[in-house]
């Protein structure tokens, strides 16, 4: 009797053969799909190339903003460093200039009266040399000639440094420039005008060294 299972041979070659078959199938489907993939690449990269005329690297970012990091940060320290020099030789400079103007103000306190009293100096000469005259003199007009001539000549000298009189009589009363002590009921004169000077004021330039005393005129 025949074996019906003898026939099938569970183990023989025409089994493994069909097997092995379906295996190289997949290997050859997967060798094909691995080339088209290359190949897709590949017409990837030759796309890019004909339209830039090279293929761009990647870009490593990092590396860049190594490189550059410690470039900006270097001209930022170059920066601070020139503009604190500039303050340090500005802030020198001025400490030098407020001393010299320290010490002119100084000088000037101490010897600005130096011009002055030289120009003085004359006047009191004049002196020495009339009160000598006068010992032997005894007309009191020659005296009073003498004493009209040297007070001329002190104001002539401080006229030339720039003291200047107040005119106060018959002016109106200026409080920038008067100072009123008296007040007279008058009809003669206009209301708030000086009547008399009782005291004569200087002014230098437009300072008021002393105001002028006056007397002034109110209504009735």
């Amino acid at each position: 009797m025949t074996n019906p299972f003898k026939g099938g041979n569970l183990n023989g070659k025409k089994d493994d053969n069909r097997f092995n078959g379906h295996n190289e199938e997949n290997t050859v489907d997967k060798e094909t799909d691995t080339e088209e993939s290359e190949d897709t690449v590949k017409a990837v990269n030759e796309g890019v190339k004909e339209e830039t005329g090279s293929v761009t690297e990647p870009v490593d970012t990092d590396n860049i903003e190594t490189k550059s990091a410690p470039s900006e940060l270097d001209k930022v320290k170059a920066d601070f460093e020139q503009l604190n020099n500039q303050y340090i030789r500005l802030a020198a400079d001025f400490e030098n200039y407020r001393k010299r103007q320290e010490q002119e103000r100084e000088n000037l306190i101490r010897y600005g009266a130096v011009d002055t009293l030289k120009k003085l100096l004359e006047v009191l000469d004049n002196f020495d040399r009339g009160e000598t005259a006068l010992e032997s003199v005894d007309d009191c007009k020659v005296v009073k000639d003498n004493f009209n001539l040297l007070h001329k000549q002190v104001m002539d000298i401080l006229g030339k440094m720039g003291l200047e009189v107040i005119e106060a009589e018959g002016k109106e009363f200026d409080p920038n420039f008067h100072e009123a002590v008296m007040q007279t009921p008058s009809t003669e004169h206009p209301e708030h005008t000086v009547i008399k000077e009782l005291q004569k004021g200087y002014k230098l330039g437009d300072k008021v060294l002393r105001p002028t005393l006056v007397n002034v005129a109110v209504a009735e």
